[in-house]
């Protein structure tokens, strides 16, 4: 049964519809809402971009990006339903006047425009210029942005002032394609749905708490930009703070956007600050150098194509966060991130204390804490770590550790698990904003990011080298080995 969209059906208008991001992930996001029966009869796909093309080239240009992109068949049948909705206009986003073209491929009467900037952030104030200055923007219409929200604090705050010279709060939808993930949506049901959860959620309960989000790949081509952002801004400001807050937050009131996203900048606001003056103690910033992936050579960061052989920009980054509010008082959470690391992958595993005393010591002279592991990709499930009795007759009880595995894909055998766009752009169809970042979030995470970016340019200290293909420099491993712990790999 198809899921009912909204009161019309939408005009989904992608701007810098033949880039790298609407080619690889959005298209194909969309073509699977449609073989899932969850675009409205008379929804629409409007491509923008300033190349000359007509219909029939765009269509090429979406069923080229399939075939490209998608990882199962094309449908063909399926192809030709979704080619139909297709429209195509050219625009020069920088000049106002090109945007009346817009009209005579849009319906504001009788569908709900939605704008998806999948374009530099550079631009956005020009799209929303362009839009107003053409009389596309009523009290129905969207518009849905990609990070990075600015670079800092002050450049987040100018972007998003752009923004809102044209539109209010609740028409603006920031994506953080985690936020789609199947497992990080299960986090508010494992959390608030499960007694033996919801109630062992604290300090009295919980050692620490560790979020890894590793990556194999480097740059792949995106030199230029990831030199100027670095590890920092292009994952922890994002995403794994995102990560946490979800993590971390108290019981909302109920699951509408505005219960989740107040408790999420809750924690944002208790991260305590990091600075000049411990930044030593809770970071560790690394950069790869030459190594070993997967059995592959593959060159260091400075030895990448297009590198600038100077660079202090780092490609690891892992954090000691401590939450100074009554839920976590004295209980760190541990996070890292990197790329060229050995594996793709991003975890979450709950730590939890061990217990004061052991009646089976001697079988097992220290019993393990529990835990609980949280994988978000690539093999999405849960498991639980606890220990059970080995089977067997014999004086003595035998005991092993062993792990209860949920993992989605065995699971849910009958169901397919939704891509984080494919659900994000439903989502901003269907006007809901839950899983959508408000401005105060992103200005909290930056807030706080900034004070460890001034740090480390204060310290003027460079990364700490780690061969590709390793977990991170050394230093990382000591940072928990301080607090008596380590990482789980």
């Amino acid at each position: 049964m198809a899921k009912k969209l909204s009161h019309k059906p939408c005009d989904l208008v992608l701007f810098g519809t033949k880039g790298d991001l609407a080619r690889r992930k959005l298209i194909p996001s969309l073509y699977k809402l449609e073989r899932s029966n969850l675009l409205a009869d008379n929804t629409k796909i409007v491509g923008i971009a300033r190349d000359e093309l007509d219909l029939d080239g765009y269509k090429k240009v979406v069923s080229d990006s399939l075939e490209q992109f998608l990882k199962e068949p094309v449908d063909e049948e399926i192809k030709e339903k979704f080619l139909e909705r297709l429209q195509y206009c050219q625009v020069d986003m920088t000049v106002a006047e090109d945007f009346k073209g817009i009209k005579d491929v849009v319906d504001q009467e009788n569908r709900t425009m939605v704008n998806y900037f999948s374009t530099p952030p550079s631009v956005f104030g020009a799209i929303c210029e362009g839009l107003d200055t053409a009389g596309l923007i009523n009290k129905e219409t969207r518009v849905v942005v990609e990070k990075p929200i600015g670079h800092c604090l002050e450049s987040s705050k100018v972007i998003n002032d752009k923004i809102a010279e044209h539109f209010n709060e609740d028409q603006i939808y920031r994506i953080d394609h985690y936020l789609g993930k199947e497992t990080v949506l299960n986090l508010l049901v494992l959390r608030f749905a499960n007694a033996i959860f919801t109630n062992n959620w604290d300090h009295e309960c919980i050692d620490h708490v560790q979020i890894s989000v590793a990556e194999s790949v480097g740059v792949e081509g995106r030199w230029g930009y990831y030199d100027d952002a670095g590890q920092m801004r292009d994952m922890v400001q994002n995403h794994l703070l995102q990560i946490l807050s979800l993590l971390a937050m108290e019981p909302p009131v109920d699951v509408s956007a505005d219960s989740i996203r107040n408790e999420k900048l809750k924690v944002l606001k208790a991260l305590r600050p990091i600075t000049t003056d411990n930044a030593g103690d809770k970071t560790v910033r690394g950069q790869y150098t030459s190594g070993f992936v997967n059995g592959q050579a593959v060159p260091g960061y400075l030895e990448e194509e297009g590198a600038n052989t100077d660079s202090s920009t780092e490609t690891f980054v892992s954090l000691r966060v401590d939450i100074d509010n009554w839920r976590w008082a004295g209980v760190p959470f541990y996070l890292r991130t990197g790329k060229r690391l050995p594996v793709k992958g991003t975890e979450i595993v709950i730590h939890f204390k061990e217990l004061p005393h052991n009646i089976f010591k001697e079988t097992y002279k220290t019993l393990p804490a529990n835990k609980l592991t949280i994988r978000l990709q690539p093999d999405e499930g849960v498991e639980i770590h606890l220990m059970n009795k080995v089977p067997g007759l014999g004086e003595k009880m035998e005991l092993q550790q062993t792990k209860l595995d949920l993992s989605f894909s065995d699971t849910f055998k009958d169901d397919r698990i939704a891509d984080a766009y494919e659900r994000l752009m439903l989502e901003a169809m269907l006007g809901n904003q839950s899983l959508f970042v408000r401005r105060d979030e992103v200005e909290a995470a930056w807030s706080w990011v900034d004070g460890i970016l001034d740090a480390w340019d204060k310290s003027n200290e460079s990364p700490k080298s780690y061969s590709a293909g390793s977990w991170g420099p050394v230093a990382s491993i000591a940072m928990l080995a301080k607090d008596d712990r380590e990482w789980d790999e």
